[in-house]
């Protein structure tokens, strides 16, 4: 098995966390390339329309502002020894983004976080994680939160 490109795509969260720890190992198991990704949902693209309104834009430019910030920092002290690392922040779709990104770069695998949401969160959003294992053109490893403590 060659896995030499590996894309954690996170969102930020508990459950991004805990992944980040796979990605990390496999990574350093196979000596790979680890790409960290952060997807900001594009609502207007979701929806299917688009309000021509400057303040639109002016809030995905500082959405992209913070995202970049925290993409930086995120994960800093377990990447610490990590050097093949590279950080991208897009806009778009999740699941969609995510798959295109796995596409255009060749991804081996996809390490990533699930969030075990319910109630109105699933039915509005779905599950990021499944609509990638679902369309991703590799293996994709779903890390869930773990019920039990050490």
């Amino acid at each position: 098995m060659d896995i030499k490109r590996i894309l954690f795509p996170t969102d930020f969260s508990e459950g991004s966390s805990v992944a980040l720890d796979y990605a990390i190992d496999m990574a350093k198991h196979y000596n790979g390339k680890l790409y960290l990704l952060h997807v900001i949902y594009d609502v207007v693209k979701a929806a299917g329309w688009y309000v021509p309104h400057i303040s639109v834009d002016e809030m995905y430019k500082d959405l992209e502002k913070g995202a970049q910030k925290e993409i930086e920092r995120y994960g800093l002290e377990e990447l610490r020894s990590f050097k093949d690392i590279e950080r991208h922040v897009i806009k778009g779709i999740p699941h969609e983004a995510i798959v295109k990104f796995a596409e255009e770069n060749k991804i081996d695998l996809i390490v990533m976080g699930t969030h075990g949401r319910k109630g109105m969160g699933r039915i509005l959003f779905g599950s990021t994680a499944a609509q990638v294992v679902r369309f991703a053109p590799c293996p994709v490893l779903a890390v869930r939160i773990p019920t039990y403590k050490e």
